[in-house]
């Protein structure tokens, strides 16, 4: 039946349709399921405590409203997959399991048994669904029309009926709809949500734009080179859904031995009720109440309790420490893992340019300088102007209002400050200036460092330059080394260019570092170094980073990035501190261990109770008691991921 589901909405995301005709009882299902399992949890402690206070209550109808109310769900799920798939599951054991407690005689046991399996299934369908809402996301992003030059006329098309070679003008501020080459104007692109770049760039003629990204100064007409279906941005959904609908080995291998447990459980109680009367001369009478006891001592329910309430527990210690885990699964992958992905901008650095160095030429204070080029800048709404502005701001300094401004797209802009004209922009805008022989030592050793320059110059010549950086965070060193010495590997994606990350790699201690990356390439990447450490992880913030957090075995984002990035990842740093990154491994190496503990335990139990029920020394009700007290010994244990 999820293979239908998953079937179905990948037919509205390859036809770039909206999820709409989801109905209002799917989407509050999982809040029913939930509801429901609770409902029976409030059930049976009602029947449980005043059939303990009172003799006479009578607590078997609340039980088996408790049975209805919370199993109904797994027992269809079971039913259906029976049915439809003809596979046996731990769902019908469950089931059977507990009618046969209750036909015993012990409805309290059967009714916690179904009050475990249905919370669990309340938590799966909700893990579904965000599943699904995550790729809705992304679609929102990309323009679903673009304006389409026919015979030089302007006329507004579906994003899906371009074709290749057609014609479209993307105007400033808008979000260019396909990827293509620029055939007409200048501009600055904002492309961080493809490639991650901090910066903005430049694009003019013949360069290459892609559907998703921000179009922030100018007028450009665009040929189209990509199909919609074939662009970037589309890559980028399908690259998500594959990789999530692909399951981890080890869910392949519960699933496995899920149907090999159940089939062997249920064999076994079948034999059980036949075989001993004829070959060891049991009564009819002792053979089915033993058959009856093993059903429920071989119910897995101190196995079921190993896990999740461990888990669940492991998930709100993280949330106290500002860590968000969106599953178990994805919790106990961390502790494996052996090597970590980063982004660069916004995750090992802050995502915005600031002034690092302000050079002046001989004769003319940074003051001044700083306050002529920041008196330009804050007409500008490109990030570096922003960053100026706010240094000179940071400076308290009064910033004049600029004359007969005038933008060369591309290059730089020029204005008149008190008279005087001035010119700021990158370096080619300076040709024929005097000066700049004198910068030049310093211009070299910023771009080593992987800083953004920008010259200032007025009539005299080239007046001094800016620099910019985008910074590391503070904790990021910190956390890098801190994994060295747990033997994990750091490595840094990123598509920026070489230069700037060997600085920034550089700058943080990591020795590895793949620059100049799409979308695409990341994931290549993140898959090239599971091959080399099997299980890895990835960090990022970005729409860009989407495929590659849903490709590596976990998946981690950092709390100020993307919807999509947070939708896409399984774990969440809430304050964006990579410092957590550590406390984090602790925590599912803590909680790998506990699960170890359990897993044995209960297994231990199981086995032991199900050897003295054929030995004829257990009877019913001490078995009722191993095989619940083996559940809350293991639950209490489980509960110790709650500690500090």
């Amino acid at each position: 039946m999820e293979q239908v589901k998953e079937r179905k909405f990948t037919q509205k995301i390859e036809t770039h349709e909206p999820a709409d005709d989801t109905s209002w009882l799917d989407i509050i299902k999982p809040h029913l399921e939930l509801v429901a399992a609770l409902l029976s949890g409030t059930l049976i402690a009602i029947a449980w405590t005043f059939d303990s206070l009172y003799s006479s209550f009578p607590a078997t109808p609340l039980f088996i409203l408790a049975f209805l109310i919370g199993g109904y769900a797994k027992a269809k799920e079971g039913i259906e997959e029976l049915i439809f798939d003809r596979s046996i599951n731990v769902e019908i054991l469950m089931i059977i399991a507990a009618i046969g407690a209750g036909i015993i005689g012990y409805w309290t046991e059967g009714a916690i048994l179904i009050f475990i399996f249905s919370l669990s299934g309340a938590l799966e369908t909700y893990t579904l669904n965000k599943s699904e809402r995550e790729l809705e996301s992304l679609m929102e992003i990309q323009p679903e029309t673009a304006t389409m030059l026919i015979n030089g006329q302007e006329k507004t098309v579906a994003v899906s009926s371009l074709s290749i070679g057609d014609k479209i003008v993307v105007k400033p501020g808008e979000r260019i709809p396909a990827d293509g080459i620029i055939q007409k104007g200048k501009t600055t692109v904002d492309q961080a949500t493809i490639t991650g770049e901090s910066l903005p760039v430049e694009k003019e003629d013949s360069a290459d734009v892609f559907a998703g990204t921000l179009n922030l100064t100018g007028h450009i007409t665009i040929s189209i080179t990509k199909r919609n279906e074939d662009t970037v941005f589309q890559k980028i959904i399908n690259l998500v859904q594959e990789a999530k609908s692909e399951k981890a080995p080890s869910q392949l291998f519960i699933e496995k031995m899920e149907s090999v447990y159940v089939k062997t459980v249920l064999i076994a109680a079948a034999a059980l009720m036949f075989l001993p009367h004829y070959l060891i001369g049991w009564s009819w009478e002792e053979t089915l109440y033993r058959a009856m006891v093993f059903l429920v001592v071989a119910s897995p329910c101190a196995l079921v309790a190993s896990i999740m309430p461990a888990t669940l527990a492991a998930i709100s210690a993280g949330a106290r420490n500002g860590i968000l885990f969106k599953g178990g699964v994805h919790l106990e992958h961390l502790a494996s893992i052996k090597a970590i992905a980063f982004d660069k901008t916004g995750t090992l650095t802050k995502g915005t340019p600031i002034v690092t160095d302000v050079f002046t030429r001989n004769g003319l204070s940074v003051k001044d300088f700083l306050t002529a080029v920041a008196a330009v800048e804050k007409q500008s709404t490109h990030p570096l102007a922003k960053a100026i502005v706010s240094e000179a701001e940071s400076k308290k300094l009064l910033l004049p209002t600029p004359d007969e401004m005038q933008d060369t797209s591309g290059w730089g802009v020029e204005a008149l400050i008190d008279g005087e004209k001035w010119r700021i922009g990158k370096k080619e805008f300076f040709k024929g200036y005097s000066g700049m022989n004198d910068f030049e030592e310093i211009l070299s050793t910023f771009q080593e460092d992987g800083k953004t320059i920008v010259l200032a110059g007025d009539k005299t010549g080239i007046a001094g330059i800016i620099a910019l950086k985008d910074v590391v965070r503070n904790e990021a060193i910190d956390m890098v080394r801190g994994l060295q010495r747990s033997g994990i590997h750091s490595i840094m994606i990123t598509g920026d260019s070489k230069k700037t990350a060997n600085a920034i790699a550089r700058e943080v201690g990591i020795e590895e570092y793949i620059a100049e990356c799409l979308p695409e390439t990341k994931v290549d990447e993140v898959n090239s170094l599971k091959t080399r450490y099997k299980d890895v992880a990835m960090i990022g913030d970005g729409i860009n980073d989407a495929p590659a957090l849903a490709t590596a075995n976990v998946g981690i984002a950092m709390g100020n990035g993307t919807d999509v990035a947070l939708e896409t990842a399984d774990i969440v740093l809430m304050k964006n501190d990579l410092s957590k990154i550590t406390k984090s491994i602790k925590i599912s190496k803590k909680l790998n261990s506990i699960i170890k503990q359990n897993v044995f335990f209960s297994i231990a139990v199981i086995l032991l109770l199900i050897l003295s029920n054929f030995l004829q020394a257990l009877s019913l009700p001490l078995g009722v008691i191993g095989h619940e007290g083996s559940t809350i010994l293991v639950i209490l244990n489980g509960l110790r991921m709650l500690k500090n």
